[in-house]
């Protein structure tokens, strides 16, 4: 049970983090921040493990990939969604 509450506040944080580098309109508010950030997590831990053979330890560290993963994955939905217009 710990383990899942550090993995969603290192999402959040991560989520947070990586909503203020990249540019643009995020997915929905801070369940959207959550959201992004927890599969960035994913993203990242697996970039890391298998493309790059890295592997952080801590916290910090965890953010890190997390934080990684997370800005990847926004890019990847600004590419795919495109500028939404407001009428």
């Amino acid at each position: 049970m710990t383990s899942i509450i550090i993995f969603l506040i290192v999402g959040l944080i991560a989520g947070a983090l990586a909503k203020s580098v990249v540019p643009g309109e995020g997915p929905g508010g801070i369940i959207g921040d959550i959201i992004v950030g927890v599969i960035g997590a994913l993203i990242g831990g697996w970039l890391f493990s298998n493309v790059f053979h890295l592997a952080f330890g801590g916290f910090i560290g965890w953010i890190i990939e997390a934080l990684i993963g997370a800005i990847v994955l926004l890019l990847i939905i600004r590419l795919v969604s495109g500028r939404r217009t407001t009428v």
